[in-house]
């Protein structure tokens, strides 16, 4: 599960990937049109507008704004989250999976402790602050479509690694810079960039 993060623009790599978006023409739009601004630092959270890695209609790699979340197909809420293990399948995310993918620059991920307490319910604990090790920037997978003229976004999940499973349930699935235009090509196979995925993860109390 993933439903926090957060961007450091004082970080030269994301400052120049949020400098393209704060000056995008979709930005504008966004504005305009959803009276919110774009996220440059500090924590992201569901449904907020952020730079995101996609490619262009010519397949370049571009940065764009998007919006954090899939319209359920009911219609009454909003899917922050793909299960990795699913995706493909799944009607929601199934095309996005296949041709749709992006990459969300972070600094780093949050996640929260669960615990089971003695009466057995499920509780959270501490919140920590987690990104592969010997990075400053993460990179996140995600799947994106356009709805209502505008696009959006989830972030995909995996089962963690056995050190992250004190922690949660999931992780996110995180990749090295050099496969960043391996994901996001739409004529990639996807199931053939998943073995590169980073499982070595640094973890930091957080309050």
């Amino acid at each position: 599960m993933c439903t926090r993060y957060a961007l450091d623009i004082t970080q030269p790599e994301l400052k120049e990937i949020i400098d393209i978006a704060k000056n995008s023409r979709l930005t504008t739009k966004f504005v305009d049109t959803h009276a919110r601004p774009l996220i440059t630092d500090g924590e992201v959270r569901p449904t907020d507008i952020v730079p995101v890695i996609a490619p262009n209609s010519k397949g370049e790699k571009c940065v764009f704004p998007m919006q954090w979340g899939f319209t359920a197909r009911d219609n009454k809420r909003s899917l922050f989250n793909a299960r990795l293990e699913t995706a493909s399948e799944k009607p929601t995310f199934k095309d996005a999976w296949q041709s749709h993918r992006c990459i969300i620059p972070a600094s780093y991920y949050y996640e929260w402790e669960h615990f089971k307490s003695p009466d057995g319910k499920i509780k959270t604990g501490n919140k920590y602050a987690i990104q592969p090790t010997g990075s400053s920037t993460t990179w996140l997978c995600g799947l994106y479509r356009i709805e209502k003229g505008y696009p959006v976004f989830v972030i995909l999940t995996k089962d963690p690694t056995e050190d992250l499973s004190k922690i949660h349930d999931r992780m996110p699935l995180m990749l090295p810079k050099d496969k960043i235009e391996d994901w996001i090509n739409p004529y990639t196979n996807p199931n053939e960039v998943l073995p590169y995925a980073l499982l070595d993860m640094v973890t930091e109390k957080t309050r």
